[in-house]
């Protein structure tokens, strides 16, 4: 069996600051990079509960609060729809932080990224040309 919120915190870790967007009800991976001291951000566009040693910030992405990823290495999200993934790309692209980011099965990256594999799933890796 997979465990891709441990492959997908283990791609991350080496950051010191990320901010992980839309976190949903699934915030094992933010709370993997919490307790291996990764200063963690988690937003939704509704209140989430975190585990202690995530930082939660209510946040929409399709018109961010920049503050909320200045300063971030990585920003990342899982199960990320098409429409999203420009808005996700660009406040990373714009704050000079990595991005990351996992579909819902068939979805596309609808945005330049290359592939990586982690286990069974893909994980997409804006390009930053």
């Amino acid at each position: 069996m997979s465990d891709f919120a441990g492959e997908l915190a283990d791609e991350i870790a080496g950051a010191e600051r990320v901010v992980e967007v839309g976190v949903g009800r699934r915030p094992d991976v933010a709370e993997r990079l919490a307790a291996r001291g990764v200063s963690v951000v988690a937003t939704d566009i509704v209140t989430r509960e975190t585990p202690p040693g995530v930082e939660f910030v209510v946040d929409d992405v399709t018109t961010p609060d920049r503050s909320v990823y200045e300063g971030a290495d990585v920003v990342f999200a899982r199960n990320l729809p098409p429409e999203l993934q420009r808005p996700v790309a660009d406040v990373a692209v714009a704050v000079g932080a990595a991005c990351y980011f996992t579909t819902l099965g068939g979805d596309p990256a609808v945005v330049p990224v290359e592939r990586r594999t982690l286990g069974r799933e893909t994980l997409f890796v804006v390009s930053r040309n």
